[in-house]
């Protein structure tokens, strides 16, 4: 983005902050937001809809799965407002002239996770108390489910295997499919593990169905800070449509208080979205996942750099195409 048209957006977006969140002429804004899938990282949107700070902005949003990296595409396109997503997709579409505005980061550790079907780990004399690089190795000759090719959940199983000392493109083979499907196709050996956020990975530990390869949350601290919950658009949308980026960050920095302060009461919400789900298995997953959601809802360099370090690590992202700086693809003018 030119220095210009960043100082442009910048401006417009301050201006929209000074507003405060009443309805202009008592008319509610539409919003299309893109979901990348339905699972916990995306608490927010869910709370921010069901427990009414859509509604307190003037807010009427449509949320839409597209699956992974179509999320970010559907931005680009027009076709949807917003997306909530991770640094590694953000950055890797900016990296091919894509370049797109992040104004807030609701989770700032990444949550994603790879589960080993407990017979083959067994096989393998794999346990959660395994170090780390030998649960890696385990993924030699493994199929592992992944939610979309390209996604952070692509990129998690990738880097697993790349710090097993194993070949990223060979050793291990995957299969797209939605994280739903993920459990029932553990349980008929269709695939020997997978890899998505939780709570699915949650419900085949719990379970007894899988034992934990590689949680991001635990096994890489080498990743804190990290951009795992950016809600971001295009450029031009905070200077043509400028209430509609300053209620929704309002709207989600709102849910975001509502985590933290009344987990319980956001986990009563949740439990109406995951009704086919465990509730003792929901209950684990939320006691990671609400700890994850950020205090500080600005995006940082150091989240932003984590973020590109897993697309290089993973082999997303060649090294000469790295981004060597991150002006003007996001703004701290709403968080302030």
């Amino acid at each position: 983005m030119p220095d210009w048209q960043a100082r442009t957006a910048a401006a417009a977006i301050g201006i929209a902050v000074g507003l405060g969140p009443t309805i202009a002429g008592g008319q509610e804004i539409d919003i299309l937001m893109a979901l990348p899938a339905a699972t916990l990282t995306f608490s927010n949107a869910f709370i921010a809809e069901d427990a009414g700070f859509y509604k307190k902005e003037g807010l009427k949003v449509s949320n839409r799965t597209i699956v992974g990296v179509g999320a970010v595409n559907a931005v680009i396109a027009g076709s949807a407002d917003f997306t909530m997503g991770t640094g590694p997709v953000f950055l890797r579409a900016a990296a091919q002239g894509q370049r797109l505005l992040a104004l807030i980061n609701l989770i700032d550790k990444p949550l994603v996770e790879l589960v080993l079907r407990k017979d083959v780990a067994d096989a393998a004399a794999i346990t959660d108390k395994t170090p780390f690089d030998a649960r890696a190795k385990a993924l030699r000759g493994k199929t592992i489910g992944i939610q979309g090719v390209g996604s952070i959940v692509h990129a998690w199983q990738r880097l697993v295997a790349s710090r097993g000392g194993l070949d990223i493109e060979k050793d291990v083979r995957i299969a797209p499919m939605d994280p739903s499907a993920m459990p029932a196709a553990l349980q008929t050996k269709a695939i020997d593990g997978y890899a998505t956020s939780l709570p699915f990975t949650t419900e085949a530990v719990i379970k007894g169905n899988a034992v934990m390869l590689a949680s991001a949350v635990s096994d890489a601290p080498d990743l804190l800070p990290f951009a795992y919950g950016l809600v971001y658009t295009r450029p031009d949308m905070c200077t043509k449509q400028r209430e509609k980026c300053a209620r929704i960050a309002r709207a989600l920095a709102g849910a975001n208080r509502f985590i933290h302060e009344k987990p319980d009461e956001a986990l009563a919400l949740l439990r109406k979205r995951f009704d086919k789900m465990d509730a003792d298995v929901l209950t684990a997953a939320w006691q990671i996942v609400s700890q994850a959601h950020a205090k500080d809802l600005a995006v940082t360099v150091p989240a932003l750099e984590n973020s590109q370090k897993v697309s290089l690590e993973a082999k997303l992202l060649q090294p000469k195409d790295a981004l060597a700086t991150f002006d003007g693809l996001y703004t701290d003018e709403l968080v302030r």
